[in-house]
């Protein structure tokens, strides 16, 4: 993986550290915070460019028609107890 140095101030190291989980490295904080955001506009951009296929769209039609013929069981829970 090629690395690239870079200079920054103690004021821009400390928010930097300060956002870091864990053991995480600055590559990972700077990658976390810095990409693109995850909103419902970007969602619906995307849609057009995601397809399944004829049997992708067959088999979950499968799985779903199957869980509707057998609902689970749930404990009926007494909550006064």
């Amino acid at each position: 993986m090629a690395v690239k140095t870079i200079t920054i101030d103690m004021a821009a190291y400390s928010l930097l550290s300060a956002e870091k989980r864990g053991d995480e490295s600055f590559s990972k904080v700077i990658k976390r915070r810095l990409r693109p955001a995850r909103t419902a506009n970007a969602l619906l951009e995307a849609l057009p460019r995601c397809t399944l296929s004829d049997e992708a769209i067959d088999r979950i039609e499968d799985v779903v028609a199957t869980r509707s013929n057998s609902p689970a069981d749930s404990p009926i829970i007494d909550a006064g107890a």
